[in-house]
């Protein structure tokens, strides 16, 4: 199978899926950080969290990885991207110490080192499945309905 080799602006738009999560969630989390419990029998309360500024800006980010991600299954395989973004984790973690000051356990690291190196593992693999051809569905459905008016 020929191996379909990525441009650098295929790579920027990885970059990009990897990046704007851990972001994302970032700014998410600390801006939830600053404010009281929310629970889903007082939606005021989540509506009036939507519009500060840190959750703004985790939203924002989230809605560019989102566009990101579709971007690239637009060239390539679920299979490919979704390894490609779990480089996310590994910023998200480094965030969540250095940033927002969290504890991560050395359970919680050994298992972001395991899904680094699986991620590796599955980007040797090709970016894009090469689907076989096949005929055009229109010839064949003619065939089908000779064939059926021949055995009348």
């Amino acid at each position: 199978m020929a191996q379909h080799r990525l441009s650098v602006r295929q790579y920027m738009i990885l970059g990009l899926v990897s990046v704007c999560t851990p972001l994302g969630d970032s700014c998410l989390s600390r801006g939830m950080a600053h404010l009281p419990p929310i629970t889903l029998a007082h939606p005021i309360s989540l509506i009036g969290a939507v519009f500060t500024p840190w959750i703004v800006l985790g939203i924002a980010l989230l809605i560019g990885y989102f566009a990101s991600y579709l971007t690239a299954l637009s060239w390539a395989d679920l299979t490919f991207v979704m390894p490609a973004a779990a480089l996310g984790n590994v910023i998200l973690a480094l965030l969540s110490r250095f940033w927002l000051h969290e504890a991560i356990s050395l359970e919680r690291w050994a298992g972001i080192v395991l899904v680094t190196v699986g991620v590796g593992f599955v980007a040797q693999g090709p970016s894009l499945t090469e689907r076989p051809t096949t005929e055009a569905p229109a010839d064949s459905e003619a065939e089908h309905l000779a064939l059926e008016e021949q055995a009348r």
